[in-house]
């Protein structure tokens, strides 16, 4: 069960420009307000990664990335279809609605919607699509456990979502629905 009071807690952050911390489908994430810029470099100066890489942007539906990425073909709004909501994080081209510190040196930018309870009340509390990236250092394992979270990123971290992860043993598969190939299994 979701707190209320922790969610309101974590949406508040986020419009004051801070970072949280939330169970995701395999992994620990760190998140913040996809257009506020300053939050965008705090979050990547915590994980010790480079801005060109890019981050993902999780939602809780479809209608939530309307704007972000350009109109797709029949065929990628099929294939999308079978993968969401759930445990899959596609590329597709990039929205000039998208700015360049989330989607760093690419013209595509990665999302999800998710199937995470977690995941889908931040969304829907928050009206929109997060930043998702794991909850660590950059080269480092991401945090499993709220706990790992605490001990590696705790002064860093501004709020925290309890709750627990998904299924997955790891960090989602991404695919690239322009090309076809799979950039994380």
């Amino acid at each position: 069960m979701i707190s209320e009071v922790r969610l309101r807690l974590c949406i508040n952050c986020l419009r004051s420009g801070g970072i949280i911390a939330y169970p995701t489908e395999g992994v620990w994430g760190l998140g913040c307000d996809p257009d506020n810029a300053d939050a965008v470099e705090r979050l990547l100066q915590v994980k010790r990664r480079s801005w060109t890489k890019g981050l993902i942007l999780v939602a809780a539906d479809t209608q939530q990335l309307q704007g972000w990425h350009n109109e797709l073909t029949q065929e990628q709004s099929l294939r999308l279809a079978s993968l969401w909501p759930g445990a899959f994080t596609v590329v597709l081209p990039a929205s000039a609605r998208v700015p360049r510190w989330i989607r760093g040196q690419h013209e595509t930018q990665a999302f999800r919607v998710s199937s995470h309870p977690g995941v889908i009340a931040l969304s829907r509390a928050w009206g929109g699509p997060l930043v998702s990236t794991s909850a660590n250092h950059s080269g480092r394992p991401a945090a499993r456990s709220l706990h790992e979270v605490r001990i590696h990123l705790g002064r860093d971290i501004d709020a925290c979502l309890p709750g627990q992860l998904g299924d997955l043993k790891g960090a989602t598969p991404i695919l690239d629905l322009t090309t076809g190939r799979q950039i994380r299994y």
